[in-house]
């Protein structure tokens, strides 16, 4: 029996009682969920029941014992509370991405950010716009802060670097994470990255063949990266460093290849990324504009042979990071720092990007459109500000309350809204949510994450628990 997703109209003096529960068939099931994004699976016959407004006693009685019915004014505001949990309040600036330099010695055919080739003018911060970050970054009030320097590559300007550490204010506790591609390794960016406040991240594609081709380097190159990724490992260890790959879903490397390649040099976490629609990729991998069912099978593939060894040989647990954070969004109530999945998604204000040339962009994928001439998305800069029209014209957007298909959806308490990548895809952010890549997308994993809750495999159980840092081996997962 399939149950259309709808927001379910209140039944009489119960209507505060049920909190919108929404509906999703599952299988021979139907998955209810509320507002506060409190989850339970019922049979299709209590689902219609609830639907037509004919529930029984008993029927409350069961949904009431699982936290869909309360009977208490209390009880009521323990929802209430949850369900404001998942609302996103920013806070003070606490995370800035920052690119000293657009320049880079490598040219991948799916560059995302248009980089500036290595001996280019022009491409790195000027004297004032160094001033600028380093008052902006010195008048930080937060209690913490990350920082994260991008590029083109920004080992580059290891001075730069340097610079807008120092300017930390001592009572604030800064960690720091350099993207590199890791093709040298100097003294300069060795003393940086020696720092125990300094993080590293690297791109990872696989096995080298499959790394050579995608970064488009010849057979040396790729091995003077393998050299340098496992000198670093060897000297920090894989607490310090952390990997990516980028996928092409139209020529994916084997799951079980891309796994040992991240399992034998020590890397635990495997985040997938298809190759993005921005930067040069847009003219190199046009196909990219579309995740289609291919990446999507590829990516529960790749999960499910994850859960697969990490149940063969309990010593070590491998895990792909996004699925883990979509876990992390139905289970935990105010998970909520992943800019894609926020809800509001606040705009330009506890998380900035300062290009190379001083403008403020409210996401790394603003600043990809603008850099390849699509549309500006910039909102501000460096010495006047970012408190604009442009950037309240982006945030009044940036949320899925009150759009028709989010509030019918029953993930819409776990998911966000990215008008940046339907503005990169589409031109537009007024397209019908259910025909863009990111709905599809995320309708599809969150598919999956309920299949893998609710199934009663030990081996799935003892993932799931491992990825949401929860003790024990097996054991049915309890909604918030």
């Amino acid at each position: 029996m399939t149950i259309a997703a709808a927001t379910l109209a209140p039944l009489g003096e119960a209507a505060t009682a049920f909190d919108s529960l929404r509906v999703r068939a599952r299988g021979n099931d139907v998955l209810l969920i509320d507002r506060a994004g409190r989850f339970l699976l019922v049979n299709p016959q209590l689902a219609a029941r609830y639907e037509s407004g004919q529930l029984s006693a008993s029927d409350e009685d069961f949904l009431a014992e699982r936290g869909h019915f309360p009977r208490s004014e209390l009880e009521r505001l323990a929802g209430a509370y949850i369900r404001g949990r998942r609302q996103v309040v920013p806070g003070a600036l606490d995370y800035l991405i920052l690119v000293p330099t657009l320049r880079c010695n490598l040219a991948c055919s799916y560059c995302q950010v248009s980089r500036a080739a290595i001996d280019a003018r022009g491409h790195d911060w000027s004297s004032a716009t160094l001033a600028g970050v380093e008052a902006l970054v010195g008048g930080l009030t937060g209690p913490e802060v990350k920082i994260e320097f991008q590029g083109g590559e920004p080992t580059l300007r290891p001075d730069l670097i340097r610079a807008v550490i120092d300017a930390v204010p001592a009572e604030i506790q800064a960690q720091f994470i350099i993207c590199t591609n890791l093709q040298t390794l100097n003294d300069e960016a060795m003393a940086l990255f020696d720092r125990d406040d300094v993080q590293i991240s690297t791109s990872l594609d696989g096995p080298l063949a499959v790394h050579s081709r995608q970064r488009q380097v010849d057979a040396g190159e790729a091995k003077g990266f393998h050299a340098n990724l496992r000198t670093l490992l060897a000297r920090y260890g894989p607490g310090k460093i952390s990997a990516l790959p980028t996928i092409n879903p139209l020529s994916p490397p084997d799951p079980e290849q891309l796994i040992d390649s991240f399992a034998e040099l020590g890397l635990d976490s495997i985040y997938l990324r298809p190759i993005n629609y921005q930067g040069f990729a847009r003219k190199r991998h046009p196909a990219s504009r579309v995740n289609g069912d291919q990446w999507l099978a590829y990516h529960a593939a790749f999960v499910r042979r994850l859960i697969a060894r990490n149940w063969i040989d309990r010593s070590r647990v491998l895990e792909e990071s996004y699925f883990s954070l979509l876990l992390r969004r139905i289970f935990r109530p105010g998970e909520d720092r992943h800019v894609d999945l926020r809800n509001p998604n606040p705009i330009g204000r506890d998380y900035i990007v300062v290009d190379h040339d001083g403008c403020v962009y409210p996401t790394d994928e603003a600043r990809m459109l603008t850099r390849a001439g699509i549309i500006d998305l910039s909102i501000g800069d460096i010495h006047a500000g970012w408190d604009t029209p442009e950037r309240a014209a982006l945030e009044a957007a940036a949320t899925n309350d009150g759009d028709p298909a989010c509030e019918a959806c029953a993930y819409q308490p776990y998911c966000g809204r990215d008008i940046i990548d339907d503005i990169a895809r589409y031109g537009r952010i007024d397209l019908p949510r259910e025909e863009t890549d990111f709905c599809r997308r995320h309708l599809y994993l969150f598919d999956l994450a309920f299949e893998l809750i609710h199934s009663d495999d030990p081996a799935v159980q003892y993932s799931l628990r491992r990825w949401l840092g929860l003790a024990g081996e097996t054991g049915a997962l309890a909604a918030p």
